[in-house]
């Protein structure tokens, strides 16, 4: 039986290092293994080299559904217990709005128009999530 036949191929994303920025480029369909393997090599490279943002670059993708929505706030809520901050780039208008018409809002998750719009987003010092918080200056 050639059940094997039956499974989309499916490679691995591609994943740069930038500094201690991540870019993650998708293309194309995104299917159950590739995302899960996504996730887990993410969340490793995060914590073993702490690493403080992830760039996800979505403007090869022209279709959004649930599933890849799900995998992004994955992504980020996974990134945001690590201490990085996740920033999705190149949404298409078809896209954003598909995602609003499904009921993803994807709360945790920034957005810019381009990587490096986004690359920008994450040099930034983070904001505070504590009322009363206070920046530190550098001398």
């Amino acid at each position: 039986m050639n059940d094997h036949l039956s499974l989309p191929a499916a490679g691995p994303v591609p994943v740069l290092r930038l500094g201690d920025i991540l870019l993650v480029t998708l293309q194309g369909d995104l299917y159950d293994n590739t995302a899960q393997r996504l996730q887990q090599d993410l969340s490793e490279t995060i914590a073993g080299s702490r690493v403080r943002g992830v760039v996800i670059d979505i403007s090869g993708i022209e279709i959004v559904d649930s599933f890849l929505g799900r995998v992004l706030a994955e992504i980020a809520a996974q990134s945001s217990l690590l201490a990085a901050r996740t920033v999705v780039a190149g949404m298409r208008p078809a896209v954003a709005i598909t995602l609003v018409e499904l009921g993803l809002t994807l709360p945790g998750l920034r957005t810019a128009l381009s990587a490096e719009a986004a690359m920008e987003l994450l040099t930034r010092p983070a904001p505070s999530s504590r009322s009363g918080g206070h920046r530190q200056e550098s001398p």
